[in-house]
C-alpha cells in the first residue's frame, strides 16, 4: 500500500492538483497550477449544485440557487453604492445565512472582508471598525445595539442590518436589498489582491489585522481538496468525479466564521456543494440533534466543542453513526481525545488535526486517518504548499528531534499586518512567518507542538512545555478541562501551576492526589505541577477557543 506521501506526490504530479514552481515573491514556493483564480470563481462554479441545500437555519433551508442570487444582489447594490475592489466592508454577525451571503458578495467584487469578533464588546468592534478603515457596515441586531452608543453610524458608507429583530435603529434591511435577478458585476480580481483583515485573538496588547489575499484562500481551499483526495486514496479509492456527480456531504459548522477555521468550512463547504448547518450558538445535545437529523458526515470544531460533543452521544446512548469525519483545531488536542474518537467510533470515523494560524489562513501542517491514530500526539506533516521548517533563536535551522521555533512560508502565509509595517517585519521579515510555537520535526517527518514560545515555564534552567503536561492532566477521567501556567517562585524562578474543570468540586482532594500520585510516573519531577486550583466552571477562553491564561493567573493571587 503506498505511503501518504507517495499518494500526495501522485496527486500532485498531474490533474487538478498538479503543483509548478512560483517566485513571484522572490522565493521558490509551490502553487497548484490549476487553482481557481480567485474566491469569486467558487462563487460562480456553485451553479452545479443549484437545486441542492446549501445553508440550514432552525427551520430555515436555503438551496445554492438562492444562495447565489443573494450574493449577486447584494454584490450589484454595493457595487451600484461606490463599493469597489480593495475597499473595507465589515461583517459583524453571528454564524447566519447572511454571514455566508455577505462574504461571497464581497469576494465577488473584490471588497475586503472584515471579519469582527462576534463576542467583542462595543469598544472593540470599533477598534477594529476605526483601524481598518470600513466603509461599509453588514451587521446583525445584537452588534448594532452594542455600536449605536459609541459609533457614528451615519459616517458609514451605508449600513445593512440582518434580523434586526422588533428593535427600530439605522441601517437598511438584509432583505431591503436582494432584489430579483441581479448580475454579478464585472469585476477583475487578481490572486494578490487582498480578500480579507481578520482579526488576532489579542490575548495580550490590542489584536492586529492580518491581510490575507484571494491567493492565500484560494491555496487553503485547494489544500482542504487535496486532503480529501489523500484521505480517499488511503482507502484505495483514486476515482476523481465531478463535484457535482458525487454524493452530497453535510457539515456542522461550529467554528465562528470569524476565525479562519470558520471561513475554511464555509469555502470548503461552498466549493464542494455540501451541505452547511449553521447553529445559533454552541449547545451539545442540539449539536446531536442536528447531527441526526441532518445526516451529518463532517463535524470539527475546537477541542472542548469535539469532546462536549462525544460526552453528548454517550450519556444520551446515540450512536452519531452518519459522521466520517472529526476535526478538532484552533487550540491544542489532547491525545485522549483522538483516543477517544478512535474508540467511540471503532475508527470507523476519520480523525485529523489541523496546526495553523490566522496568518497561515489556516492549516499548515495536518495529521489525519490511521497515521494519525497511531501519533495522538502529533500535528503530523506539512500540506504540499507549504515550507516548514524549526530555528532557534538564531534564525538557524535545527535538525531532528531538537525544539525550536516553527517557521512558515508559502502561498498560505499572508503578506502582513494591517497598517502595522513594524510587526509585519517582525514577524515576517525574510519571507519565514515566525509562529511563537516551539515544536520539533521527529526522524519520520512528523512534526510536534510542545507550546507557545512565550508561554514555556522554565523551572530551574529546565523548560517545561505547557501542553505536554496538560495532556497528561486531560487523562484522567474525573478531568474536564486543564490548563497550564508558570507562577513566579523565589527559588527555582518559576513553579507549574495547574487549572483544572472538575464536575464535583468535593472530590478535588480526591484527585489532586491521585495526579501527584501518578504524574511522577509519566513526566519528570520539575514539570509535575505543585500548585493546583479546581473549578466547576469552564475554563476563560478566546472566541477561537485558546485559554485566556492571564485571566488563570489572578485565581493565584
Amino acid at each position: 500500500m503506498a505511503s501518504r506521501n507517495e499518494i500526495v506526490a501522485l496527486l500532485t504530479r498531474e490533474g487538478p492538483f498538479e503543483l509548478v514552481e512560483d517566485t513571484s515573491l522572490g522565493y521558490p514556493m509551490k502553487v497548484y497550477r490549476n487553482a481557481p483564480p480567485n474566491m469569486r470563481a467558487i462563487l460562480e462554479a456553485t451553479r452545479q449544485f443549484d437545486e441542492r441545500a446549501f445553508l440550514v437555519y432552525n427551520d430555515e433551508e436555503i438551496t445554492f440557487r438562492a444562495h447565489f442570487h443573494r450574493a449577486a444582489a447584494l454584490a450589484r447594490w454595493l457595487f451600484e453604492r461606490g463599493v469597489r475592489k480593495g475597499d473595507r466592508v465589515a461583517i459583524g454577525m453571528r454564524n447566519y445565512p447572511e454571514w455566508v451571503v455577505s462574504f461571497w458578495a464581497c469576494q465577488a467584487i473584490g471588497a475586503v472582508v472584515v471579519a469582527i469578533n462576534a463576542w467583542w464588546t462595543g469598544d472593540e468592534i470599533q477598534y477594529a471598525l476605526s483601524d481598518s478603515e470600513t466603509s461599509v457596515l453588514l451587521i446583525d441586531g445584537e452588534r448594532l445595539a452594542r455600536l449605536e452608543p459609541i459609533v457614528d453610524l451615519a459616517a458609514f458608507r451605508a449600513v445593512i442590518v440582518a434580523r434586526r429583530g422588533a428593535a427600530g435603529g439605522p441601517g437598511v434591511d438584509f432583505e431591503d436589498v436582494l432584489v430579483a435577478d441581479a448580475d454579478l458585476p464585472a469585476v477583475d480580481i487578481a490572486p494578490d489582491d487582498p480578500a480579507t483583515i481578520l482579526y488576532t485573538s489579542g490575548t495580550t496588547g490590542k489584536p492586529k489585522g492580518a491581510v490575507a489575499t484571494q491567493r492565500n484562500h484560494v491555496t487553503n481551499f485547494m489544500n482542504t481538496m487535496l486532503a480529501g483526495a489523500v484521505g480517499k486514496a488511503l482507502l484505495g479509492d483514486f476515482t476523481a468525479l465531478p463535484p457535482s456527480e458525487m454524493p452530497q456531504n453535510s457539515a456542522l459548522q461550529t467554528f465562528p466564521f470569524f476565525h479562519i477555521g470558520g471561513l475554511t468550512g464555509l469555502y470548503a463547504s461552498t466549493g464542494t456543494g455540501s451541505k452547511l448547518v449553521l447553529m445559533y450558538k454552541w449547545n451539545p445535545a442540539e449539536a446531536l440533534d442536528l447531527v441526526m437529523r441532518h445526516g451529518i458526515s463532517a463535524v470539527s470544531g475546537v477541542p472542548i466543542v469535539v469532546r462536549q460533543l462525544l460526552e453528548a452521544a454517550t450519556a444520551s446512548g446515540v450512536n452519531p453513526s452518519s459522521i466520517l469525519g472529526i476535526s478538532a483545531g484552533g487550540a491544542s488536542v489532547p491525545p485522549d481525545l483522538i483516543q477517544r474518537i478512535e474508540g467511540q467510533f471503532e475508527a470507523k470515523a476519520s480523525a485529523a488535526n489541523g496546526y495553523g494560524l490566522t496568518e497561515t489562513t489556516s492549516a499548515v501542517i495536518v495529521n489525519s486517518g490511521q497515521e494519525y491514530f497511531q501519533h495522538p500526539d502529533s500535528v503530523g506533516r506539512p500540506v504540499a504548499t507549504a515550507q516548514v521548517e524549526i530555528a532557534d533563536d538564531e534564525g538557524r535551522f535545527l535538525g531532528e528531534h531538537q525544539i525550536g521555533e516553527l517557521w512558515v512560508r508559502g502561498p498560505n502565509v499572508v503578506r502582513g499586518y494591517w497598517g502595522n509595517p513594524e510587526a509585519t517585519e517582525a514577524a515576517f521579515g525574510g519571507g519565514w512567518f515566525r509562529t511563537g510555537d516551539l515544536g520539533y520535526r521527529d526522524s519520520d517527518g512528523l512534526y510536534y507542538v510542545v507550546d507557545r514560545k512565550k508561554d514555556v515555564i522554565i523551572r530551574g534552567g529546565e523548560n517545561v512545555y505547557c501542553a505536554e503536561v496538560e495532556a497528561q492532566l486531560l487523562a484522567h477521567p474525573l478531568v474536564r478541562d486543564a490548563a497550564v501556567i508558570g507562577l513566579p517562585d523565589p527559588v527555582y524562578g518559576e513553579r507549574v501551576a495547574a487549572v483544572i474543570q472538575i464536575d464535583e468540586l468535593s472530590r478535588a482532594e480526591e484527585l489532586k492526589g491521585a495526579l501527584m500520585g501518578t504524574l511522577p510516573e509519566r513526566l519528570a519531577r520539575f514539570k509535575v505541577p505543585s500548585v493546583y486550583h479546581f473549578m466547576n466552571t469552564e475554563l476563560p477562553r478566546t472566541a477561537t477557543g485558546k485559554v485566556l491564561k492571564r485571566e488563570l493567573r489572578a485565581v493565584f493571587e
